[in-house]
């Protein structure tokens, strides 16, 4: 989640903005917690989902 559209509830201004010391402490922990998966598009994982149906379809094959 990024914090483009939250709005803060101690100051009604965007958490992006961080003109409070609530939107500067929600938009830090915010960007903490981005991992590995933020930066994936859908388009990416859309194909790592194709891909891991077809190992699993190739495996199911090599196995029966």
């Amino acid at each position: 989640m990024t914090c483009d559209r939250l709005v803060c509830a101690n100051c009604a201004a965007p958490v992006s903005e961080g003109r409070c010391p609530v939107c500067r402490a929600s938009r830090e922990r915010l960007q903490h917690q981005e991992g590995v998966f933020a930066a994936l598009t859908p388009a990416t994982l859309l194909a790592l989902l194709v891909a891991l149906i077809a190992v699993a379809v190739l495996a199911h094959g090599f196995a029966g």
